[in-house]
């Protein structure tokens, strides 16, 4: 197993790219119609940022990391810098929620979201159930196709931010939001990603 894992680690190293941007067009989905105001919380190096801009007039990002804010033109803050006001029709947050206590970071998130507006998430969880590690087993040989197929060699500037282990476990994250954000729609994905979307006001929600 581990001489597998070092052939793994070997071909990624070879051919990296952003499970990230993966998941790029599925964000840009979760959009609501008509949606006027957005803000990518965590932006990194701004690929998203600038896709949310193509549809979505007024976008805003934020980042703590001042060398990449600069390079997505994005604002040097963090999620708990931010005034809780209920500002926008979509707030986005990739590879955020691990690096913050989930809990204060969902009640932050879900206060910036208009009436009306969605919260979209997608974030990284600790593989504890059966379940989880069959996925993880089935991403293995998806990881290594997609980078041989995607990459270009060079690793995306992205991917030299700092990174931490995912703490919470998918079932966790899941008894945060049906406290916090009642009627979000939590998804496992490949990739070690789970997705989250939670609507404003919408059916079973308590968000204003």
């Amino acid at each position: 197993m581990n001489a597998v894992l070092r052939q793994i680690d070997a071909v990624n190293a070879a051919h990296p790219w952003s499970h990230n941007d993966h998941y790029l067009r599925w964000v840009l989905r979760q959009v609501p119609p008509g949606a006027r105001r957005a803000l990518d919380v965590g932006c990194g190096t701004g690929t998203l940022l600038r896709a949310l801009a193509a549809v979505v007039p007024q976008t805003e990002g934020i980042d703590r990391d001042a060398r990449v804010a600069g390079l997505a033109g994005a604002r040097v803050a963090g999620l708990f810098d931010l005034a809780p006001v209920p500002a926008y029709d979509v707030v986005t947050a990739v590879a955020v929620l691990h690096h913050l206590p989930l809990r204060p970071a969902l009640e932050r998130l879900r206060a910036l979201v208009r009436s009306g507006g969605r919260l979209v998430v997608v974030g990284c969880y600790r593989a504890s159930t059966p379940a989880d590690h069959a996925v993880g087993l089935a991403a293995i040989p998806a990881n290594l196709l997609v980078g041989l197929v995607r990459s270009t060699g060079t690793a995306p500037a992205g991917m030299s931010a700092a990174v931490a282990p995912a703490t919470e476990t998918l079932p966790q994250i899941r008894a945060a939001a049906r406290t916090l954000l009642p009627g979000a729609r939590i998804r496992r994905r490949l990739f070690w990603r789970y997705t989250l979307t939670w609507t404003a006001g919408g059916p079973g929600s308590a968000g204003g």
